[in-house]
């Protein structure tokens, strides 16, 4: 095993305490909002989105009819969003009274044909174009069935038939800069895999599938991930404490450790996108203080811009 610490000098991500006291279940989907300089992140188990404003310190929450694994800002307004039943046009009020979430208003857009009962949407994101990727998975993963597939939402509303299966943790989408290679992952224990595929920017389809890391050979599954603008791949290393940089060549080269040992996605934000805000999952047993809770770190380079979805919502 090549362990992480190989890589050079770590940095340490430090707990934002803007995001609030009470930590996520399972913390996912950082999404930068620019104009609105926030970041915005889900807690799949308690069904909500939550927005925090580091500026000013304000948060809010909305609560959805179902659980809600990632999702991506409209171009016109509103988000896309991967759920348990579908993909879903979500509106997210503003101007609730109190501290209490306020209920999000949803409307079912497209659905798959799951292959199994209890299964759900997990990671997605949109390509450079605009089209709303997002993948499937069972909801037992102790059970480690490969029913999952990845899916494209495109901007004219279509649903596609599976573009990829047989994955029991879908994870780890993200496009390079220029959007011509697309990164994919499975992040359950018997697999750890990343794949890089090339990515014909006009059909919207990958191609050449092939090995982009195998986390066995460092530590951790890999989870959520970020591209930074210089085409670098920042992987959660879930239950390692870790996010791991790795160049477009697939060498590992940098890394951040975390207080908490199951970092789950990281999202480039603030003003000159500049910081990586990390989530994490709390678990079940054996929880400390910082887990279920955000980070952040300013690691000296900056990311790139998350596309909108180009569609009607």
């Amino acid at each position: 095993m090549e362990a992480a610490a190989s890589a050079g000098p770590s940095l340490r991500a430090e707990r934002v305490e803007a995001a609030g006291a009470t930590p996520a279940m399972v913390g996912e989907s950082p999404v930068w909002h620019a104009r609105q300089q926030a970041l915005y992140w889900a807690d799949i188990p308690r069904q909500k989105i939550i927005r925090m404003q580091p500026d000013s310190g304000a948060r809010t929450e909305w609560v959805l009819p179902e659980r809600v694994a990632c999702f991506a800002f409209g171009a016109a307004g509103g988000l896309m969003a991967g759920l348990e039943t579908g993909l879903f046009s979500v509106t997210l009020p503003e101007g609730g009274a109190g501290d209490e979430p306020q209920a999000a208003q949803v409307r079912k857009l497209a659905a798959p044909e799951f292959a199994l009962p209890n299964m759900r949407f997990n990671d997605g994101r949109c390509d450079r174009q605009g089209r709303f990727w997002a993948g499937t998975m069972f909801q037992d993963t102790t059970a480690a069935r490969p029913v999952g597939a990845l899916f494209r939402f495109d901007t004219s509303g279509t649903l596609s038939a599976p573009v990829v299966d047989a994955l029991i943790v879908q994870n780890g989408l993200a496009w390079s800069p220029d959007g011509r290679t697309m990164y994919l992952s499975d992040s359950h224990t018997s697999k750890r895999l990343i794949w890089g595929f090339d990515y014909d920017r006009e059909t919207g389809e990958p191609s050449r599938r092939r090995v982009f890391a195998d986390l066995h050979d460092y530590v951790g599954r890999p989870d959520g991930a970020a591209i930074d603008a210089h085409g670098c791949y920042w992987i959660c290393a879930n239950d390692a404490g870790r996010v791991l940089r790795f160049t477009p060549q697939g060498k590992l080269d940098r890394q951040i450790e975390l207080p908490a040992m199951k970092p789950a996605m990281c999202a480039f934000g603030g003003r000159d996108l500049d910081t990586l805000f990390i989530t994490s999952i709390r678990p079940d047993q054996g929880a400390t203080e910082h887990d279920g809770h955000v980070f952040a770190v300013r690691p000296g380079v900056s990311g790139c811009a998350e596309t909108a979805y180009g569609g009607v919502l």
